[in-house]
């Protein structure tokens, strides 16, 4: 660990590099012990990120996953957009686990507000799409950020204003949403639900000057990607994509960081891939194998519960996500799901039309659950892993053997 923590600059970031649920929140608890600073640049509450400490699990929405350590301030950036009775329930949450947060939680803002008829308006969408649905999480992701874009939304500012002037805003905006997608705004439980996180969050706010108070302090900083490059709004696999930037750069730009303050970007895939909703997905295994790997590896959403598409590592998707976001190293996740299978496909290259080039890799048969050290692991696995560098041109840094947060190679 003394070797990659050398090698990391004063402010990482940890990105996903395939269609999310990666398992970047193990890295980054891992890493945030040795850190100042943990902050998360954008999404919502549609990401999830599943800590394991001492048999104990820990989901997290919209909080980063480092918040577990007690010394770590906590930062919710611009890019984000904040459904305020969640954060109060992961307060909440972390509170009754024994980790206090709010004297060392800040959220910028800018950050825009996440109201019920934002939900409601999703699931009305991916109504009217029909055959054409996207697959959201149905968490009033996209049309929050489409009130951003379109500059009628409420950002956490409002919080230190009254709840008389969210309810003007709430009664000026119900006729038109009632009339466009058939939703009716509760203004009165909307209202209750901003004066009751009003009276939590409001000491909270700051703004990107806290950020660039603590970088002249010399503070470390870990930068937290949510969802995964393959999903970015402008770079991914569009339509089927997430409403924000979940690339290195839409990180910066959600925290207002210069690019050139990032020194190291730490890139996160499964040892296999998986993707929820519609959309492409080339190397998606068949029905047999697609069971296999996500019972094996518990491939349900942490935040909506749907089972997971599952397939075969992708290294076009790698080449493509190490490109576009400069990663420096890679951590394979899960590389313990793949234990049981005789042969393990990789989709080496994308010919035109589509069609993917395979190579087959030989299985190790046997457990690497817990595995802390690469000449430990069997044979096969190892040369998986070393394929991986190989054909990606980066070295693989962090291994992930299982669930525990002690449960992970770190590589020389």
């Amino acid at each position: 660990m003394r070797e990659l923590l050398s090698s990391l600059g004063p402010v990482t970031a940890v990105i996903g590099a395939q269609w999310g649920d990666e398992g970047k929140g193990k890295a980054v608890d891992i890493l945030a012990e040795h850190f100042d600073v943990i902050a998360r640049a954008c999404g919502g509450a549609n990401a999830g990120h599943t800590i394991v400490v001492n048999g104990k699990k820990h989901v997290f929405r919209l909080l980063p996953s480092g918040s577990l350590h007690p010394h770590v301030q906590v930062y919710l950036g611009s890019g984000m957009v904040i459904h305020l009775p969640t954060l109060l329930e992961e307060i909440d949450l972390l509170r009754a686990a024994g980790v206090e947060i709010l004297d060392r939680l800040h959220i910028t803002r800018n950050a825009h507000i996440v109201f019920e008829f934002h939900k409601e308006i999703d699931i009305a969408m991916e109504s009217m799409r029909g055959a054409y649905a996207i697959g959201t999480t149905k968490r009033g992701i996209g049309p929050a950020y489409a009130d951003k874009a379109s500059r009628n939304g409420l950002r956490m500012e409002a919080l230190a204003g009254t709840a008389a002037d969210v309810r003007k805003y709430l009664e000026s905006r119900a006729p038109s949403i009632k009339q466009m997608y058939g939703v009716t705004v509760n203004i009165d439980s909307e209202c209750e639900a901003f004066e009751k996180a009003q009276k939590i969050l409001v000491p909270l706010l700051t703004g990107i000057e806290q950020l660039h108070l603590w970088i002249a302090k010399k503070q470390k900083i870990l930068i937290e990607g949510a969802q995964a490059t393959l999903l970015d709004i402008d770079h991914g696999s569009y339509p089927h994509v997430t409403s924000s930037q979940t690339t290195a750069a839409g990180a910066l730009q959600g925290l207002g960081l210069p690019p050139k303050i990032l020194k190291s970007c730490i890139g996160v895939a499964k040892a296999y891939c998986t993707r929820v909703g519609g959309g492409p997905f080339p190397t998606e295994a068949d029905e047999a194998a697609s069971v296999r790997l996500r019972e094996r590896g518990g491939e349900y959403g942490s935040v909506t519960k749907r089972p997971r598409r599952c397939g075969w590592l992708h290294i076009p998707d790698l080449l493509f996500s190490a490109q576009i976001n400069g990663f420096d190293c890679w951590n394979i996740t899960k590389i313990d799901v793949l234990d049981t299978e005789e042969v393990i496909p990789v989709g080496v290259e994308m010919e035109e039309g589509g069609k993917v080039t395979w190579k087959n890799m030989p299985g190790w048969k046997t457990s690497t659950v817990g595995i802390t050290a690469f000449e430990k692991l069997p044979k096969e696995a190892q040369d998986y892993i070393l394929f991986i560098e190989k054909k990606t041109g980066l070295p693989v840094k962090l291994i992930g053997t299982g669930q525990q947060r002690g449960e992970m190679i770190v590589k020389s």
